[in-house]
């Protein structure tokens, strides 16, 4: 795998979308772009919500993405439009980027790329840019288009600059900015942006990132379907508050095993501490906790800290109204599912004869655990996931932070028509409002490439 984000020369006359965006450019700047940098969204097959515990997780890029066309000036000005009405133009002094996080607009998620990629490299000032931006994944859906759009803005960043970073580095780095806006994620959207390659998907491991390939078995498709709930996590706290529940299961798991936890942050990390293997976790996680909710005050007295160390030291900025959290789910779904990331890949390597049902077990398996312990499901995600298994999936189960969104399916081949045909029937056909919608939310997906720069041919 090349080191760097691919930079690659396009005949514009064979690709519309490109020639389409370019001539929008000079419509709305009255010049020609110098490049276009773009960005893919991403499914992610089975790992949920474990990434920000340090596991691994099993995504794929989609074909779906972000694209930027960019011009660069000495006005020292950022100007941003964007080819969907609805996001509003944004023009901003590069020397002073700041990022309201009380209002995630669409151009905050670009400024956290431009600050993330300026801090990484020292940069003490930028030049103007004018960019247009162009998206096709679907707002809120699970399917990463906001840290898609982040990793784009770090892409030309680094362009403009005229510096070279490696997709390690990019990925980590625009892992990081996305919390100037206040989500505490993991890095898993931002490391399959960048470190994908078409025809793979991909087991992303942290600390060190690393990426390896897994090939998905014959005879099986993915489809995806929205359920056209939307769910924004910088606009809510049911993201930020399951970080923190993770976090505080952490510590107090430490603790009852004599670990010094204050410097603990993650179920991974503590694993790794205590040498036990993942069904042993599970084993301590149900002797340690209680299945009720945990209040203040007796994780205070668990750990022997005051409140106010809770609140500055633990709690987020956005979960500072939490009163009870649950921990037993909580923990009890990371082990378990960290552990079903493994063997979905362990099947993929080994490719056994029934691979595709045992898959398909993995995401029901997946499924049931974000539905029931962490508890990041919705009415409708549950529908659409007993609709597909109807339908004929093998397995479904809701993929990215989920309360709305995308559930993700694994298809026999030979069934994919009539799964299509009834899911849209089922779910889509008989409200109006998804009916408008089907067209763009029920699709096939294949595994494809990650960030790369295009110029004109």
């Amino acid at each position: 795998m090349a080191v760097n984000p691919p930079k690659t020369k396009v005949l514009f006359s064979a690709n519309q979308r490109l020639q389409k965006l370019k001539e929008a450019f000079i419509g709305r700047y009255e010049e020609s772009p110098l490049f276009y940098a773009c960005a893919p969204g991403r499914v992610n097959l089975i790992g949920e919500h474990i990434d920000y515990c340090g596991y691994a997780v099993l995504p794929m890029a989609i074909e779906q993405n972000i694209l930027a066309a960019v011009s660069v000036n000495n006005s020292q000005t950022i100007q941003l439009a964007n080819t969907d009405p609805k996001y509003k133009d944004f023009s901003v002094s590069a020397s002073e980027l700041t990022i309201d996080r009380e209002n995630p607009q669409w151009h905050y998620y670009f400024l956290c790329g431009v600050k993330g990629v300026q801090d990484q490299l020292s940069l003490s000032s930028l030049p103007g840019i004018r960019c247009l931006v162009d998206g096709t994944i679907p707002a809120s859906s699970g399917l990463s288009s906001s840290s898609a759009l982040v990793c784009c803005a770090g892409l030309v960043t680094m362009e403009t600059n005229q510096k070279a970073i490696s997709k390690i580095l990019l990925a980590e780095t625009c892992a990081k900015c996305e919390r100037y806006i206040g989500t505490e994620g993991g890095g898993m959207d931002q490391s399959i942006s960048f470190l994908a390659e078409e025809g793979t998907a991909k087991l992303i491991e942290f600390n060190p990132l690393r990426a390896t390939d897994v090939k998905l078995p014959d005879g099986a498709v993915f489809v995806i379907a929205n359920s056209c709930v939307e769910m924004n996590k910088a606009a809510s706290s049911h993201f930020n508050i399951r970080v923190v529940e993770c976090r505080i299961a952490t510590k107090i798991l430490a603790k009852t095993r004599g670990l010094e936890w204050s410097g603990l942050q993650k179920l991974g990390a503590l694993q790794i501490e205590l040498g036990l293997s993942l069904d042993k976790m599970l084993d301590v996680v149900e002797k340690v906790f209680h299945p009720e909710p945990y209040s203040r005050e007796e994780i205070c007295k668990l750990l022997e800290i005051t409140t106010e160390q809770l609140c500055n030291n633990i709690l987020s900025a956005n979960t500072q109204h939490v009163t009870h959290f649950k921990l037993y789910q909580r923990a009890r779904h990371v082990y378990s599912e960290a552990a079903r990331v493994l063997q979905f890949k362990a099947v993929c390597d080994s490719s056994p004869d029934g691979a595709v049902l045992q898959l398909g077990n993995l995401m029901n398996q997946s499924h049931a655990s974000c539905r029931d312990s962490y508890e990041c499901s919705c009415l409708e995600l549950d529908q659409l996931v007993d609709i597909c298994l109807q339908a004929g999936a093998v397995g479904s189960r809701l993929t990215g932070a989920g309360w709305g969104g995308c559930t993700v399916s694994m298809v026999p081949i030979e069934r994919i028509d009539s799964f299509l045909r009834t899911v849209k029937e089922k779910y889509y056909m008989p409200d109006a409002r998804r009916a408008a919608l089907v067209k763009h939310s029920l699709f096939v997906t294949r595994p494809g490439g990650g960030a790369a720069i295009f110029t004109e041919e």
